[in-house]
């Protein structure tokens, strides 16, 4: 979106335009990356706005500049928080605007403004009936007023109630019919595709190369060294990564240390003994065991996880002397822009971010550190040259920013009706904020609150007199980034895992031994006792079939799911899931069951497959037959129940996954009466 709009449009801030044609321009503040904000926040505006659905065209927002409203833009779009956090934002965006347009209609009129209505991109005033369009101009001129937002009652849109309009997805045309262009896609005159050759091992440095192989590649114009590597330009994907294989590059090695991932796993239980940051504790832990009647423990081990979103990273970068522009997909778009301007020594406005449509992301696309971003920086500064870089899938997989390596040692005492009195719960692990943008607020004093959301402040653990919760963070050089979920993809696991089994061990039911120490916590109950009945659970199963259950809160929801499978000569099927969240009002319903199956599928693939390994220093996996994605063929089938109610609302692109992987593990012991301490679950057959 340009600094300056031409004066026939009305703007009544950064995030709205209405045209003299009746189209209604709405600009995301966040990115759009498959959670489906570009239908969900246009919905926000329309719902105030009383607009042809027909006429809203949405958009990211272009980064260039100076910022038109800096209080309307946020530095990164990340933790299920974007409806959350713009509900009021372009609610009111929408109102001010219809407002605006009625004063408009009324001065053009003559009559008051209460004699004037709207519906469908018109104002109505009797028998008159004026466009928006045609009332841009006019609306322009007049100053912002304050608005009344309307009552749950009157929502058309929101929450589609009975007799509502469920809109379509206003993105989904365009991906169906090829229109929708992503950062893969991007062309422009000149143009050379890169690949870059990148350290076999992390923390190694080109020594030497040698190029001359790579440039007899027909249609290899270039080969530069940069700060990452080694990049070889060509003319199209196909030459640039023949160049890249007939490279020789010689690696300097010494600062890799050698990281292995079982060396890892003995260095964390170590640690784990030793002196962490509490970050939560009440009564006496310490003694608490000998008032216990039984006393459980146990290690859980959690391995690194690639993000592997669909379209894998990629950037385009058109440099001179005095400008940059930049195409790619980042959930980060501002702090890159501004980490490419100081790198470059240009002023903010010097670079020019394009956000285009993203193939998924995951998490990856968050990074703080900008890597790929700067890898086609450096690679059109060594060359000269307008570039597209891309990742191939090994690249992806080889190329860093996973989900790290855990450790969880859980000391359970449970009281003689086998309910937990006494809980000790120490974290081990890398952190995701420490020495970024957010360490202030996530990770104050070296403590990540994000490595153990879901444990600390668990109502498990706060219902028990004598409870502790540490962390203890390490230090090692596998660069690490937030997956979809963040730290509740292992402490739900955990938790959830060692509840069923204290049932057990209680002889309890599974469902009512959570209920009754949930007590108190509204959500939870709700979204456990709809889960559970929508399942059947106490019902009959066919022959060879098992259920489990999981319930746990993210991102301000709480989602419960119950899993039914199947297990026979090491053959293991996940047959049904049934899901049921609870995350106070759902703005767009469908947008919310979509996110859980989305969720629930790549947690489930994470659960069943998903590891990556360190030998040496170097990476064992490459490409999808060794790091596995979930076939159409083992998908199972998904009931998702939405459960609202009038509390905070919480978020839903991420809360899906965390309870997939217990739930999975609680069926599977059912089968086989086996419990699964380290993941992916298949590694345990």
């Amino acid at each position: 979106m340009a600094a300056t709009l031409p004066a026939q449009v009305f703007s009544p801030n950064a995030l709205l335009r209405i045209d003299t044609d009746d189209t209604i321009g709405i600009i995301l503040n966040k990115v759009e990356m498959g959670q489906g904000i570009w239908t969900t926040l246009a919905m926000l505006i329309a719902e105030e706005l009383d607009c042809d659905w027909a006429r809203i065209r949405v958009e990211h927002r272009v980064i260039e500049g100076p910022h038109l409203d800096e209080s309307m833009w946020v530095l990164s779009t990340g933790g299920s928080d974007t409806v959350r956090s713009e509900f009021d934002r372009y609610r009111t965006t929408g109102a001010v605007a219809r407002t605006m347009l009625i004063q408009a209609a009324a001065q053009r009129l003559g009559i008051p403004p209460e004699q004037c209505t709207t519906a469908g991109g018109y104002v109505h005033a009797g028998a008159t009936r004026l466009s928006y369009g045609s009332l841009a101009a006019e609306a322009a001129r007049l100053p912002v007023p304050k608005v009344k937002l309307r009552s749950r009652s009157e929502w058309k849109l929101i929450g589609a109630p009975p007799g509502g309009d469920t809109p379509r997805k206003l993105d989904v045309p365009d991906k169906v019919n090829g229109k929708a262009q992503y950062g893969i896609d991007i062309q422009l005159p000149g143009l050379l595709t890169a690949v870059l050759e990148r350290s076999p091992v992390f923390g190694g440095k080109v020594k030497s190369y040698d190029a001359s192989g790579a440039l007899r590649i027909p249609g290899v114009r270039k080969v530069v060294q940069v700060p990452e590597g080694v990049a070889v330009l060509a003319d199209h994907t196909w030459a640039a990564l023949q160049g890249r294989k007939a490279l020789h590059v010689e690696w300097d090695t010494k600062d890799n240390g050698n990281p292995d991932t079982a060396q890892l796993f003995a260095q964390y239980r170590e640690v784990a003994s030793q002196p962490g940051i509490v970050a939560q504790s009440k009564g006496d832990v310490a003694n608490a065991w000998q008032q216990a009647r039984s006393v459980y423990e146990q290690d859980f081990y959690f391995p690194f996880l690639a993000h592997s979103p669909m379209e894998t990273l990629n950037c385009t970068v058109k440099l001179t002397a005095d400008k940059c522009e930049i195409w790619t997909a980042t959930q980060s778009n501002l702090l890159h822009r501004q980490e490419v301007a100081r790198s470059l020594g240009f002023k903010d406005e010097q670079v020019t971010l394009y956000t285009p449509a993203m193939g998924g992301s995951f998490g990856r696309r968050g990074s703080f550190g900008n890597d790929w971003v700067m890898e086609a920086v450096h690679i059109a500064q060594a060359s000269g040259e307008a570039v597209k870089l891309i990742w191939t899938r090994e690249d992806d997989i080889r190329g860093g920013y996973y989900r790290p390596v855990y450790l969880h040692k859980v000391k359970v005492g449970m009281d003689a009706a086998g309910l937990p009195v006494a809980w000790e719960h120490d974290v081990v692990g890398q952190s995701l904020f420490v020495n970024t943008v957010l360490e202030k607020d996530i990770a104050p004093n070296g403590l990540d609150y994000s490595t153990i959301d879901g444990v600390n402040g668990s109502p498990y653990i706060t219902r028990c007199p004598d409870h502790s919760v540490v962390l203890h963070t390490t230090a090692n050089n596998v660069p690490v980034l937030a997956w979809r979920s963040v730290g509740n993809t292992h402490t739900a696991f955990v938790m959830e895992t060692v509840i069923d089994e204290l049932a057990f061990r209680a002889g309890v039911d599974a469902v009512g031994y959570r209920k009754k120490l949930l007590a108190g916590h509204p959500r939870h109950l709700a979204a456990l006792a709809t889960a559970a009945e929508e399942a059947g659970w106490g019902n009959a199963l066919p022959a060879g079939h098992f259920r489990g259950v999981a319930v746990h809160e993210a991102m301000g929801s709480v989602v419960a799911q119950v899993v039914e499978i199947s297990y026979s000569n090491q053959n293991l099927k996940v047959h049904r899931v049934v899901c049921a969240i609870a995350c106070g009002l759902a703005v767009n319903p469908d947008g919310v069951k979509a996110q859980m199956e989305g969720g629930i599928i790549y947690g489930l693939t994470a659960a069943l497959f998903g590891e990556i390994s360190i030998e040496n220093g170097a990476i064992r996996q490459s490409n999808f037959h060794d790091y596995r994605m979930l076939r159409i063929e083992e998908a199972p089938a998904i009931d998702v129940y939405i459960v609202e109610d009038d509390g905070k609302m919480g978020g839903a692109g991420e809360p899906g996954v965390a309870p997939i992987a217990p739930a999975l593990a609680n069926a599977f012991f059912a089968a086989t009466g086996k419990r699964v301490r380290k993941l992916p679950l298949l590694s345990n057959i």
